[in-house]
């Protein structure tokens, strides 16, 4: 047991800035009190998350959400709050110059533009002391005989060559895929094995991100993870849930066992160790739970996944395993996550010092009362902002 808190303690997760502005669907935004006006008041959101789970020490930008005058004094305001400033989010599809795709687009010019926000991005990163870029695109068609397939994978090859030669010293980035949406006829990004042949073709400093919720009805995700794992070519996670399509609802809401399986394979495949540099980062972002207690529950989610899988037995699994012990090997799986681990985690934090119920005490704490009454007027954070 003093193994498994050791590790339960070394656990980060990092929250991304944007959960905690007003989010919405594609129908409607829905704006709530105490909401962040700017970035610096986005990171003391996030503070709270991390003073209360004590694992979540690191927060996600997106630029040009997040965008400031002085990213150096940004990173300075996060290490006085207590925390850090994790991956830095690129934005490539929000501009109308984006409508027909941005480092794909037909358009030399277009290409440029968002190849030249890409740099900015590791400039950014230059600034605040991140060592990792994340990228999604939305790039895609719509229509058969649109463009051409293959020279959109052409210029996208060509874009990333450019950001990889920008990388310092100890920096990456990790690249997301999307099975659809907005592009629904050919995603140029559309799956782990299109992002993986980009990365393999790149080096070492390129790896794939894996977002839970951006994958088809079905599919096996920790064998994604196991694979990519066991190439040296798993960057990090976007953690979430889907029940239909990109939900972005709490990680492990829609299915809590599946993330269990998928945190027993990082287990299995080296993935806590320091060295593998698997970013466990939250993209949570939907419209109806509060903002600071959604980011919470999906930590405790992630880590409440996380002790059941370091509970599996993993002697006895290997041996049912050898000895071709179809239902004793379920067994052993089934007994680790059928565990009640609330009260071993509630005992690890007290033994951090921290309340044993992060969501009760943060409800006690009167913080969003504070924020409430003293965040009128301005312009709240949001989709965009």
């Amino acid at each position: 047991m003093t193994d498994i808190k050791a590790a339960l303690r070394a656990q980060h997760i990092e929250t991304p800035s944007w959960a905690y502005g007003n989010s919405g669907t594609r129908f409607k935004v829905f704006a709530q009190q105490g909401v962040p006006r700017d970035p610096y008041e986005k990171l003391a959101d996030a503070a709270q998350v991390h003073a209360y789970t004590g694992i979540a020490p690191t927060v996600a930008l997106h630029i040009p959400w997040d965008k400031v005058d002085d990213y150096a004094d940004l990173a300075r305001h996060a290490k006085d709050l207590g925390v850090g400033i994790g991956a830095i989010n690129s934005n490539v599809f929000q501009d109308d110059d984006y409508k027909l795709g941005s480092v794909t687009n037909p358009s030399a010019r277009i290409r440029r533009k968002a190849t030249d926000h890409l740099l900015e991005c590791v400039d950014i990163m230059d600034a605040t002391g991140s060592d990792t870029l994340k990228l999604w695109f939305s790039d895609g068609i719509n229509y058969p005989g649109q463009d051409d397939i293959r020279a959109r994978q052409d210029r996208l090859a060509e874009s990333l060559a450019e950001v990889y030669e920008r990388l310092g010293e100890g920096q990456r980035f990790l690249l997301e895929y999307k099975l659809f949406e907005p592009a629904f006829y050919a995603t140029d990004v559309p799956d782990w094995g299109t992002a993986y042949a980009h990365c393999v073709k790149l080096g070492p400093k390129a790896q794939v991100v894996v977002d839970t919720g951006h994958h088809a009805p079905g599919t096996n995700i920790e064998f994604i993870v196991a694979f990519l794992l066991r190439e040296g070519k798993l960057g990090g996670f976007d953690f979430n849930s889907r029940f239909y399509a990109d939900d972005d609802l709490m990680v492990g809401a829609a299915d809590p066992f599946q993330l269990f399986r998928i945190m027993f394979e990082v287990l299995r495949g080296g993935g806590f160790d320091p060295a593998a540099n698997v970013a466990f980062m939250l993209d949570q972002c939907h419209n109806l739970e509060p903002k600071i207690p959604g980011q919470i529950r999906s930590v405790m989610n992630v880590q409440e996944a996380t002790a059941k899988a370091l509970l599996v037995d993993r002697d006895a699994l290997a041996a049912a395993q050898a000895e071709g012990d179809v239902l004793g090997a379920n067994a052993v799986f089934m007994d680790a996550y059928n565990t009640d681990v609330r009260p071993l985690l509630a005992e690890l934090r007290d033994e951090m010092g921290l309340a044993p119920d992060p969501m009760a005490a943060y409800a006690k704490s009167g913080y969003f009362e504070k924020i409430a009454a003293e965040r009128v007027g301005g312009t709240q954070a949001g989709w965009g902002a």
